[in-house]
């Protein structure tokens, strides 16, 4: 039943996207493809990693993974009872409104400026639309009902936070200006050639007005083929407005806490911080790179933020765990550590949060 369950799941073109994801291939680049630069404490001058982190796992560990471990059935069709939101055009000074999307796909709107974080509108996290992990639920913001783009925010290469589909039709439409770490510009660049991107490396700031935007460390990993593993740059964004200060996270290893310690001590406090609380199961295997609910509320403790926003769950099953289960770890970790539900969400497509 596993091994027939591994090639329902994945068939020959949804295993080359995972493999892909994970980067995993005997033959090894001796040129990074996407960047060149100095070696620095993240980069050893062909490859990035995080400093004094874990690498991925391995291909062996996948094979356990796949052919030993239960994964739990989600249905076909999983509502929102959000769906068809259709946002404010602006969200002027100090106002915060964040509109889900879904998975990772969040509008941000404060300070006049409407910010999309690794928009996917596509129907599959994959390199094909014929295979790979589906929606389990449509975009909560129909692609026409969004406002014009200013900025997106891009964090890493896989394929459930970079599609090229949708920044094409983003760019074709808007015009706005990407922002993303070291190397993805490259692949961008590659399919979406009327680009307007900025690239930086940790601890760089875009200024947009009088906007800036901070690349902030987080503990994960890149690839989008079986031979580029981690030659792009991931990273967290901190949203610095003259009033208010919002973390986003597109995915990230718990890490003991490193990251969440060190943003805060950097910048003080945050109104709200954006971080993904599925794709988790089986630990031995998703822990260096996926934190779990527990993990995110102790981010949540220790980053000195207001309230928070879980997202990465729900949309697209890359992992074990049940639907709703991040939903439902997430606030039995609230419950333990007695912090007011209201104060961090698990948001579902097209739910809206204001401040």
């Amino acid at each position: 039943m596993k091994r027939r369950r591994f090639l329902k799941w994945f068939g020959a073109g949804t295993l080359t996207a995972l493999v892909g994801g994970m980067g995993w291939s005997k033959y090894k680049r001796s040129t990074n493809p996407y960047y060149t630069g100095p070696v620095s404490d993240h980069y050893n001058g062909l490859s990035f990693f995080n400093p004094d982190g874990a690498p991925p796992s391995s291909f062996a560990n996948l094979l356990k993974w796949q052919f030993q471990e239960e994964r739990a059935e989600w249905p076909d069709v999983y509502p929102s009872p959000y769906a068809g939101t259709k946002p404010e055009d602006k969200v002027e000074g100090k106002n915060i409104q964040v509109t889900m999307v879904g998975h990772a796909t969040l509008l941000i709107q404060t300070n006049g400026l409407n910010i999309i974080t690794d928009p996917v509108y596509s129907k599959r996290a994959s390199p094909f639309q014929f295979a790979g992990p589906k929606r389990h639920n449509p975009p909560g913001v129909p692609f026409n009902d969004l406002p014009k783009i200013d900025i997106i925010l891009v964090t890493h290469n896989h394929y459930d936070h970079l599609d090229l589909l949708t920044l094409e039709k983003l760019v074709k439409r808007d015009d706005p200006k990407i922002i993303t770490p070291l190397g993805n510009d490259t692949i961008i660049k590659g399919s979406v050639h009327n680009a307007n991107i900025e690239v930086g490396d940790w601890g760089d700031i875009v200024e947009i007005s009088d906007t800036k935007i901070h690349f902030e460390p987080c503990h994960h990993w890149s690839a989008r083929g079986t031979k580029d593993r981690r030659m792009a740059l991931w990273s967290a964004f901190v949203i610095e407005t003259p009033t208010r200060r919002i973390y986003h996270i597109g995915d990230t290893g718990f890490h003991s806490g490193i990251n969440y310690k060190a943003v805060a001590e950097k910048h003080g406090s945050f109104d709200l911080t954006i971080t993904p609380v599925g794709a988790y199961e089986p630990r031995w295997f998703m822990k260096n790179q996926h934190q779990n609910p527990s993990e995110a509320v102790e981010g949540f403790k220790l980053c000195n933020t207001k309230h928070a926003i879980g997202h990465h769950w729900g949309t697209f099953q890359l992992t074990n765990e049940a639907i709703e289960a991040p939903k439902n770890a997430l606030a039995k970790a609230l419950e333990e550590n007695t912090i007011d539900p209201d104060r961090f969400i698990a948001m579902a497509p097209g739910q809206i949060w204001r401040l």
